[in-house]
C-alpha cells in the first residue's frame, strides 16, 4: 500500500474525505495505462474534495478473476480487517475493477467493501454508484459489458492465432526434441534460430519449426524405430533412454508420458497442429475434439517418415486406446496395481505396464489423492501428515482467537468437553478446519464432516488451499447457515460467500468490550 501525500484543495467548511485509489492494467491499449488512470482519479479527487491516502495497483494483471491480483487482494484484506484508513475507493471505471465472467463475482467484492463501511466509486462512469435502482441497473450492464469485452477479445485472438497456424507459422510452446524455432520476416525470409526462452522482437516476424541438432534427430528416430520395429513399450523405451544418459529437450529424465508425447506429435512429420487443448478466459483447461483443431499439413520439414509415423499411431491406438475408454476402466487398472503391490505412489503407477501414467489420473480426477479416494485407498503417511497439519492449524486458530479477544477487552474460554469457545458468556463458537479436495473435474471442494455443528451459535470453517499448507479463508457464519450442508465449493452463492473473511477479525470485534470511562 503506497501512501500519496498530496492534499486536495477543499472549500472552507467542507470535510476532507480520505480515499484510496485502485489501478489495474493488463496488456490492453494505452487508454488504460496506469498514468492515465492516476491523472483521471487525481482530477476527480480534487473536484470531490478527496485526499488520496493509499494506492493499490495491479499492473500487467488480467481482470478475469481475483487470482493473480495481489493489489486487489491486499485492498480487500485491509478493508475487511479494519486496517484501511480510508472510507472510499476510487477506480477509473468498472472494467478496471475487473472483467469477471460471472458478474455476481464482481458485485460480491463490492458488497464486501460496503459491508466494511468502504464505498466504491468509478470516476470515469457517467453515473453514481449510490445503490439506487437506476445505478444498480447501469452497474449490471457495465459489468456485463466488461465481461463481454474479454470474451470478444479472446475470440478475436483465437481467430488470429488459428489463421497463422493454417498459414504454417508456429504459435508459442517448446519446439520439442530434434526441432528448433526459426524466425522469419513478414515475407517468409529466414532470419535466425531462436535460443531457448528467446522471443521475437518485431510484431511482423513469425516462427516456423526446422530440424535441430543431428544427435537429437537421431534420438527421435531411434524412439520411433524401437516402438515400431522392435515392439518396445513406451516404458521400456524410457528406461533404455535413461540408462544411456539421454535426457529430454527440457533436460529431464524420460518417463512413459514423455515418450508418448514424441510418438504421437504430428510436428515430427511436418504438420502444424494447434488447439488440441485450450484454457480460455482462465477457465479449466479442456481437451478439444479433432474437428476443433487448427492445422496445416506439410508446413515444416519432417524428420520422421510419414509411413513410420502412421504405423506408430496404429500400434499406439491398438495398445492404449482401451485404457482411455472410461474413468471406471482406468480406476480398475489402479485397483489391480494396488492389489498386486499393496500400496500406491506416482512411481509405482508409472512402473506398472498395465496401468496408465500417474499424470493421467491427475488430469482426469484433479489429483492422485482423489483417485485413491475413488478406489477406497488412502496413503497412511499422507493421511497422518495431513491430519496432523489440520489439527495444528485448528489449535493455532483457537489460541490466536483467545489472545485477540482478551486484548480487545473480551472474555473467552475453551470448553474442551464440547470443543467450543464460550465468549463473554453470551455466545459460543465452534472452529473446524476443512481439508481441500479436488472434484472429478479438478475443482476444489471442502467436505463438512463435523459433530460440532449443532452445539455452537457461530461456526468458523477454516478452508485450506490444496496441499493443506496454507489457509485460503475463513467462513464465519451463524449455525443456521451451515446446518444441513455436506460440502463447500469455491463459489457457494452470495448468501453464504458474504460470510467469507481473510482473517478472524470479525469475531474479535464482536467480542470486544470497552469500559464505561472509555465510552464517556
Amino acid at each position: 500500500m503506497d501512501e500519496v501525500a498530496k492534499t486536495p484543495r477543499v472549500p472552507s467548511g467542507k470535510r476532507i474525505v480520505r480515499a484510496a485509489q485502485y489501478l489495474r492494467m493488463s496488456k490492453e491499449h494505452q487508454t488504460y495505462s496506469i498514468d492515465n488512470q492516476k491523472d483521471a482519479i487525481r482530477n476527480y479527487a480534487e473536484i470531490m474534495g478527496y485526499d488520496i491516502v493509499a494506492t493499490y495497483e495491479d499492473a500487467g494483471r488480467s481482470g478475469l478473476n481475483l487470482a493473480g491480483r495481489p493489489g486487489l487482494q491486499r485492498m480487500l484484506a485491509d478493508v475487511e480487517s479494519g486496517r484501511a484508513e480510508f472510507e472510499t475507493v476510487v477506480i477509473y471505471d468498472v472494467s478496471r475493477w475487473g472483467r469477471f465472467q460471472n458478474i455476481n463475482e464482481s458485485a460480491a467484492y463490492e458488497y464486501r467493501c460496503q459491508m466494511a463501511g468502504v464505498r466504491i466509486e468509478f470516476c470515469a462512469e457517467q453515473f453514481a454508484n449510490d445503490g439506487s435502482v437506476g445505478s444498480d441497473v447501469l452497474m449490471a450492464i457495465k459489468r456485463s459489458m466488461a465481461a463481454e469485452h474479454s470474451r470478444m477479445l479472446s475470440q478475436k485472438t483465437f481467430i488470429g492465432q488459428a489463421r497463422l497456424i493454417r498459414l504454417g507459422f508456429r504459435q508459442g510452446g517448446k519446439p520439442g526434441l530434434g526441432l528448433r524455432r526459426q524466425l522469419v520476416d513478414h515475407s517468409g525470409r529466414p532470419k535466425f534460430i531462436l535460443c531457448p526462452h528467446e522471443q521475437k522482437s518485431l510484431h511482423t516476424d513469425r516462427m516456423i519449426l526446422v530440424p535441430g541438432p543431428p544427435e537429437e534427430i537421431a534420438t527421435v528416430r531411434w524412439i520411433f524405430g524401437q516402438f515400431v520395429k522392435t515392439h518396445k513399450t513406451e516404458l521400456e523405451i524410457a528406461r533404455l533412454l535413461n540408462e544411456r544418459g539421454v535426457v529430454t529437450d527440457l533436460g529431464r529424465p524420460w518417463k512413459r508420458e514423455t515418450v508418448r508425447g514424441v510418438l504421437t506429435n504430428e510436428k515430427y512429420i511436418g504438420n502444424n497442429v494447434w488447439n488440441r487443448r485450450s484454457r480460455k478466459l482462465k477457465a479449466k483447461a479442456t481437451n478439444n475434439p479433432p474437428e476443433h483443431w487448427a492445422r496445416a499439413d506439410g508446413a515444416f520439414e519432417p524428420i520422421i517418415d510419414r509411413r513410420l509415423f502412421e504405423r506408430a499411431q496404429l500400434i499406439h491406438q491398438t495398445l492404449y486406446s482401451r485404457i482411455r475408454v472410461s474413468n471406471e476402466e482406468i480406476l480398475l487398472a489402479l485397483k489391480k496395481v494396488l492389489a498386486r503391490r499393496g500400496y500406491l505412489s506416482a512411481s509405482v503407477i508409472d512402473d506398472a505396464p498395465d496401468c496408465p501414467a500417474a499424470s493421467l489420473y491427475f488430469h482426469r480426477f484433479g489429483s492422485l489423492l482423489k483417485s485413491y479416494e475413488l478406489i477406497g485407498y488412502r496413503s497412511p503417511r499422507q493421511f497422518i501428515a495431513s491430519k496432523r497439519r489440520l489439527a495444528t492449524v485448528r489449535i493455532q486458530a483457537i489460541e490466536g482467537l483467545l489472545g485477540a479477544i482478551g486484548s480487545a477487552g473480551g472474555q473467552a474460554a475453551y470448553d474442551k468437553e464440547n470443543e467450543i469457545l464460550r465468549i463473554n458468556d453470551e455466545f459460543t463458537v465452534a472452529i473446524e478446519v476443512l481439508h481441500c479436495t479436488a472434484s472429478e473435474y479438478g475443482y476444489p471442494f471442502w467436505s463438512l464432516k463435523t459433530r460440532r455443528q449443532s452445539v455452537a451459535d457461530i461456526f468458523i470453517l477454516i478452508r485450506m488451499r490444496p496441499g493443506d499448507l496454507v489457509i485460503r479463508d475463513y467462513l464465519i457464519a451463524p449455525i443456521s447457515k451451515i446446518v444441513g450442508k455436506s460440502e463447500l465449493r469455491a463459489n457457494n452463492g452470495a448468501q453464504l460467500d458474504t460470510y467469507l473473511f481473510p482473517t478472524l477479525t470479525p469475531i474479535t470485534r464482536l467480542a470486544a468490550r470497552a469500559s464505561v470511562e472509555t465510552i464517556l
